[in-house]
């Protein structure tokens, strides 16, 4: 079986928040996608219960696109502790640090149930499993302890 880089992470030494660059790829064609850990809450001491997750991620998978050119997904980790940024080309973990902050912040004060998308039964697997209430208080605990460019250094943007 193939070793998968996330799994030989030692995740008792990382220091969450953080955005983390997991891996960037060259298909044969010449293009670049780059995979980023955006590790939320802290492995093992802490993960955000599931409708708080599902949220999080209807908002990011629009507001990360607003702010960063070549998004192709934002996914959850079953763990709950973050999501998997998928993108062309090779933007700097700073980068998206700072667009990841900025849409956090968004959710926390200004995001209303309306702004949420894929929230019925048509556009979601799951739409009854939603909290924008804790969709939001995440979001400020999460910038209340600064989000890191650097998965072991404290490097708040």
């Amino acid at each position: 079986m193939a070793e998968v880089e996330s799994f030989t992470l030692d995740h008792t030494a990382v220091k969450a928040p953080y955005v983390r660059l997991i891996a960037t790829e060259h298909g044969n064609q010449g293009d670049t996608i780059s995979n980023f850990d955006l590790r939320l809450v802290q492995p093992n001491e802490n993960a955000i219960p599931t409708a708080g997750l599902h949220t999080i991620e209807h908002l990011l998978a629009g507001l990360l696109r607003d702010r960063l050119a070549g998004v192709i997904d934002c996914s959850p980790f079953g763990c709950r502790t973050g999501f998997h940024l998928i993108t062309w080309g090779e933007p700097s973990t700073e980068d998206v640090a700072i667009a990841l902050k900025e849409s956090l912040a968004e959710i926390r004060d200004t995001i209303e149930w309306q702004d949420v998308q894929g929230t019925d039964k048509f556009s979601c697997g799951n739409y009854k499993d939603h909290s924008l209430f804790s969709a939001k208080e995440w979001s400020a605990e999460i910038l209340d302890q600064g989000i890191s460019s650097d998965p072991d250094v404290r490097q708040v943007v």
